[in-house]
């Protein structure tokens, strides 16, 4: 299960949106998910809250999760979650570590990335990074979350082996093209939301949530 924690917030054009309110005047939604390209585009840091549900439809299980994020392009991103307490991704730049503690005591994996990136658990390169190309995507109808009007928009991957999931929701806010929620389909039985409870872009970031230091008697897995 922690391998899928790690896909879902892999939070995100999503998260990385710019949330200055724009005009409130009616927008075309075909171009909606042109201009959530173009607000990610000038994101240089980020932090959030956000709220995970992951169900099973074939064991009947739903597990929670909440969490703050923060990035900082290129490379660098830190999930803590406050529930499960201590558990924590991070990508300094040069590798990532996923420690979770809840699901696998004992052992941190590490991974090294390409020069520049994030992995799966960059959110923005997850929806935002040539859509178009990479998705076959389909308008849906309108909704609104926490009091802001957004449109859904549904992504398929167009090449199913390379993809972590099979399909894709995503709600963007009709008036600063953010995302504020995403769905995952990720296979048969199991599904992932993540919803975003604050969200802030282009401000200070804590340097130290970038490092991971390895806690004592923690063996090191390199993959």
């Amino acid at each position: 299960m922690h391998l899928r924690r790690l896909r879902a917030l892999g939070l995100a054009g999503a998260l990385l949106a710019p949330l200055t309110v724009a005009s409130a005047r009616p927008r075309a939604q075909g171009d909606l998910l042109d201009r959530a390209v173009t607000a990610w585009a000038k994101v240089k840091t980020a932090r959030a809250t956000f709220e995970q549900t992951i169900t099973n439809s074939l064991t009947g299980r739903t597990l929670k999760a909440s969490g703050e994020f923060q990035q900082q392009r290129p490379g660098k991103v830190s999930v803590r979650f406050d529930e499960p307490a201590n558990d924590r991704i991070v990508a300094d730049g040069k590798q990532l570590w996923l420690y979770l503690p809840s699901s696998a005591p004992g052992q941190v994996i590490r991974t090294d990335l390409k020069e520049g990136g994030s992995g799966t658990v960059d959110l923005s390169a997850q929806f935002l990074t040539s859509p178009r190309s990479r998705f076959t995507i389909t308008p849906g109808p309108a909704a609104v979350l926490d009091g802001r009007p957004t449109h859904v928009f549904t992504l398929v991957p167009k090449n199913k082996d390379a993809a972590h999931f099979q399909s894709a929701m995503v709600w963007i806010d009709d008036a600063d093209a953010t995302i504020r929620q995403f769905e995952l389909t990720e296979n048969a039985n199991v599904n992932r939301r993540v919803r975003m409870t604050s969200f802030k872009t282009n401000v200070p970031v804590d340097a130290s949530a970038f490092v991971f230091k390895v806690p004592d008697g923690v063996r090191v897995v390199d993959r």
